[in-house]
């Protein structure tokens, strides 16, 4: 059943980009790009740049969750804590994360992390991805130990319903939210595939806590308190988190694709279509289209990246929403899709 949704899906969406489904451009057939690479560098140095002696992004909002994001955009590179051109940076964002770890697992600061729990789930999944090339056997154990209470924190912190909200479920009187429950499902598939233990309910509660947000026309409500009008950008999370879950098929992942399909695919210029979220949106629907296959990935990829490209600043950074450092972690992110050297992003 799972090889005829995906390839009807995948049909469709090349269909209707208007090309034929044995044809590629010619440019797509490599995976490599001048351009691509030189914008890469160009972000990534940008990064590495604005990273203060501690190991954070002075950002006004969200310390914890960027230096995450930006972290993780480092990863990608390739870079380790101990080896490659941003391994010191790497090192001292795993050292800022691992300091924010609280007595009760939580990575963040409940007062400067307003919605502390973006920077948990980020900090989970990226922490979780540092773990695995980490050569020193004393900062595996500290990686570990984070990593095993932040879990648990997480779990604790699930909502009745299933999902999490912006802060733990004891906290924010049991109230959820789907941006938020798509960080801690990725955060904590990232864990597990580290080898940390996460228990299977925990999961299984989230992916129902999906279904139940969705709506006939096959999107995601912004909350299970408050089902209404279909967010593309929670819609294209959840898809990725789904993935991650293990949660290709299924009676609601086809409808959910067919709707970030008709809204997301052609659409990359048209803001709206993202709730204002354009950034996050893609962030998360790149990875889905990636897990499609090349014949999916590589035409809209090229579409993509060329977007992103084009709005670098010539300090290496993107401009946008929250903060630069959150842009250009998200857009460095999708364009390192293709070296898929993450576990968490991979095929």
């Amino acid at each position: 059943m799972f090889q005829i949704n995906r390839r009807r899906w995948i049909a469709n969406a090349v269909a209707t980009a208007g090309l034929e489904l044995t044809a590629r451009p010619t440019r797509a057939q490599s995976r490599t790009n001048a351009v691509w690479e030189q914008s890469i560098r160009a972000g990534l140095d940008y990064l590495a740049r604005e990273q203060s002696a501690r190991g954070q992004w002075n950002t006004p909002m969200y310390p914890t969750a960027l230096a995450a994001l930006a972290g993780t955009a480092l990863i990608c590179s390739g870079s380790t804590t101990t080896q490659g051109p941003y391994a010191q940076q790497i090192a001292r964002c795993t050292d800022f994360l691992i300091s924010k770890c609280r007595p009760n697992g939580l990575i963040g600061d409940p007062i400067t992390d307003a919605r502390y729990t973006y920077g948990h789930g980020f900090s989970m999944l990226m922490l979780s991805q540092v773990l695995g090339e980490e050569g020193y056997e004393d900062r595996r154990k500290e990686l570990l130990d984070v990593l095993v209470r932040a879990v648990n924190f997480c779990c604790l912190a699930q909502t009745k319903a299933g999902g999490w909200g912006y802060v733990s479920a004891a906290d924010g009187s049991d109230f959820d939210e789907g941006s938020t429950t798509i960080t801690q499902v990725q955060g904590l598939r990232a864990c597990r595939n580290a080898g940390i233990a996460v228990a299977a309910e925990v999961i299984e509660r989230a992916k129902n806590y999906i279904y139940e947000c969705k709506n006939s026309d096959g999107g995601i409500s912004y909350s299970s308190k408050q089902l209404g009008t279909s967010r593309p950008a929670i819609t294209a999370a959840a898809l990725a988190a789904l993935y991650n879950a293990g949660n290709y098929d299924g009676q609601h992942v086809p409808e959910m694709l067919e709707y970030s399909r008709k809204r997301l695919h052609n659409n990359l210029a048209d803001e709206g279509s993202a709730f204002g979220h354009w950034h996050y949106t893609y962030l998360y629907y790149s990875q889905v289209v990636y897990r499609q296959g090349d014949q999916l990935w590589l035409p809209f990829r090229d579409r993509l990246y060329d977007r992103i490209v084009s709005e670098q600043a010539s300090d290496g950074s993107w401009p946008g929403q929250i903060s630069p450092v959150y842009i250009t972690a998200c857009n460095l992110i999708m364009l390192q899709l293709d070296r898929g050297l993450l576990p968490i992003y991979q095929r």
